[in-house]
């Protein structure tokens, strides 16, 4: 068993990024719900974790995780629904169509952008969460980035 701080410092430090991330993944309805599940499976596997060696992308992972068997649930027919209308950060102006074109990105691609300029993880934080390899999460960055910029100039 890993030393690990108390769940509560865990969540003080990482459970505003993680509903962010959420919010872009699912959009702001489905975010909360999604959120209250990630943290309580967080909490139930958190005392049997063996190590402690990144607890940030491992709630995203969980929190990543929940977000898509949210959207298989609920099948939506379009994604453009599960983009926030506001900015993320909430700090500046949304740019909705922006958030409309990652919203419409692949399921990997839009994840992994969001994890990267959302959730700020690294890209091999990115490949944990996504399931994939470090080179791999680095392409679907790019590859979304490009469409993006083909999209919108």
């Amino acid at each position: 068993m890993a030393s690990l701080p108390p769940f509560q410092n865990l969540l003080d430090r990482h459970a505003l990024d993680v509903h962010r991330f959420l919010r872009g993944l699912v959009g702001r309805d489905a975010a909360e719900d999604c959120l209250q599940d990630a943290l309580l499976s967080a909490l139930r596997a958190y005392p049997n974790l063996r190590h402690a060696d990144n607890l940030r992308s491992w709630l995203f992972t969980i929190a990543h995780r929940k977000g898509i068997d949210h959207l298989r649930k609920s099948a939506r027919e379009t994604l453009t629904a599960m983009v926030p209308e506001t900015a993320v950060n909430d700090a500046a102006p949304a740019d909705p169509v922006l958030w409309r074109r990652v919203g419409e990105l692949p399921d990997k691609q839009r994840a992994a952008v969001m994890l990267r300029f959302v959730g700020d993880l690294p890209y091999a934080a990115i490949a944990d969460v996504i399931g994939c390899s470090e080179p791999a999460a680095r392409q679907s960055v790019r590859v979304g980035l490009a469409t993006l910029r083909k999209d919108l100039t």
